[in-house]
């Protein structure tokens, strides 16, 4: 990507990424255009989006003439609302346990049963980390025959892919290699960090980290090694028993942090005391002003400046919109 794009397109790209519709892709495709700086050395990407806008215009114009047809299976028929610091997404073949691992990192219920195609439509849950709330996907498996269109949006937009191998059985090595061919015949791909393809605009990245389930099993550990021989994947690895909890704490804490976020406690001027049941996450980068925009947008409209008490900070510094937030700062917004 060139050089100087503004920080206005980096979030727009970001959005871009994360979009489950063409509806979504096409609003922020266009304020990428409109936020690039223009110059000789972006005329290469500004072609490219504009080949994109229209290739995306296209798949808009088809959805919208064939979404009233019943069953149609696309990812808006099962869009799940983003919620708390974070999303992933737990994806893999039949029996891979990604059930058993929604039980057991949340408070859902799904329905949890050894035979496959268990899960029939994705199934969230909040994972809990100190004072804040991690949401996870469970997703019906995916096979060499099989990929619920929708899942490629939920992929698309989250923040992290959990993919999940059943090293219980000897059938879930190819199993597991299945899912990654699959994938690689879309336009969402698994990969090590997210990010959106330098030629292919459309094609985007997101970021996996590599589950080997059922390491209770003895032979697990030989089946690991046959799938790294046969599949090495750049991927982070955790070794897990979904059913054993104590395997799950390296995992949990991987899957927060890999987020790069910062909690921020709000106060109300006219109080002594910040509010610390339930703090704001932001991107780690993000400023006082993006704050002010997530509380309400005519909190950034009207943003004067704010008082911050953290560690970066003396207790009760006032900053303006450009202050770069800290994790756990106790911000008191001023408009």
């Amino acid at each position: 990507m060139p050089a100087n794009l503004t920080q206005q397109y980096k979030k727009a790209e970001e959005n871009y990424r994360r979009a489950e519709t063409p509806e979504d892709e096409l609003k922020w495709l266009q304020i990428m255009l409109a936020e690039m700086p223009k110059h000789k050395g972006t005329d290469h990407l500004q072609a490219k989006l504009k080949t994109q806008i229209s290739q995306v215009k296209k798949e808009a114009e088809q959805q919208r003439a064939g979404g009233g047809k019943k069953g149609s299976g696309t990812a808006k028929s099962f869009r799940v609302p983003r919620q708390g610091a974070g999303t992933a997404v737990i994806i893999g073949g039949p029996n891979a346990g990604k059930s058993q691992l929604l039980t057991a990192l949340t408070r859902a219920t799904p329905e949890v049963a050894p035979y496959p195609f268990t899960t029939k439509q994705p199934q969230p849950g909040m994972m809990a980390w100190e004072d804040v709330f991690v949401q996870l996907i469970d997703t019906p498996p995916i096979t060499s025959d099989f990929l619920e269109p929708y899942i490629v949006g939920l992929l698309r937009s989250a923040d992290l892919a959990l993919l999940m191998i059943d090293l219980g059985d000897d059938s879930g090595i190819e199993q597991c290699k299945e899912v990654i061919d699959k994938l690689a015949t879309t336009k969402t791909r698994l990969a090590a960090e997210s990010s959106l393809d330098e030629e292919d605009v459309g094609l985007a990245f997101t970021k996996t980290f590599f589950l080997a389930n059922k390491m209770d099993d003895p032979e697990a550990e030989d089946r690991l090694g046959l799938f790294r021989e046969i599949c090495p994947l750049p991927f982070r690895e955790f070794k897990i028993s979904a059913t054993l909890p104590e395997t799950l704490t390296e995992l949990r804490n991987a899957v927060y942090e890999s987020l790069d976020v910062v909690r921020i406690y709000t106060k109300d001027p006219k109080k002594k005391e910040a509010d610390r049941d339930r703090p704001f996450t932001l991107s780690r980068g993000d400023t006082l002003l993006d704050l002010a925009e997530l509380i309400h947008k005519d909190y950034a409209k009207n943003l004067k400046f704010g008082k911050v008490w953290g560690s970066a900070v003396h207790d009760g510094t006032v900053v303006k919109g450009d202050y770069i937030l800290n994790d756990q700062d106790v911000i008191e917004v001023h408009v």
